[in-house]
């Protein structure tokens, strides 16, 4: 239904229960390399539980090499801490692809600057950010929600 992609992942539990919330969602998992780890990483397979098989996955060695790959009609929404505009104001539709980044550093500053109007957050008071996998949770989850 969704494309949830992470930009060069650190710590495999994250990704294991990204694949899972894909799975439920009927999503794709894109992870654009280097990861932080290796894809057959038991704590990976752990946090997937015995569904990781059935993640339907794609790793790329770039972001550019995803988006070429991908028709021109494709939506991308970049989350940050950086922006604005709330999640829940955006009108998702499926195939759109929602693009998240590193657990300690986010996504690539330029990249931020070269999509300011593709900018979402989730607000938050009292943190500066959540569990990369929470984050995937609330946005994702809120796509399917505007799809019933």
């Amino acid at each position: 239904m969704f494309n949830v992609v992470l930009v060069e992942p650190e710590i495999p539990p994250n990704t294991g229960n990204i694949g899972r919330l894909c799975l439920a969602t009927r999503s794709t998992l894109h992870l654009v390399r280097p990861l932080g780890f290796a894809i057959d990483d038991r704590t990976l397979k752990r946090a997937g539980l015995d569904y990781w098989a059935e993640v339907d996955t794609c790793s790329w060695d770039s972001l550019g090499a995803l988006q070429a790959a991908q028709r021109q009609a494709v939506r991308y929404f970049y989350l940050t801490t950086k922006a604005a505009r709330p999640y829940y104001a955006e009108r998702f539709q499926p195939g759109d692809f929602l693009v998240f980044g590193r657990e300690t550093k986010g996504l690539p500053e330029a990249l931020l600057q070269a999509n300011r109007d593709r900018l979402l957050t989730i607000p938050m008071h009292g943190t500066r950010s959540l569990n990369l996998a929470t984050a995937v949770a609330i946005v994702l989850f809120e796509a399917m929600r505007q799809q019933s």
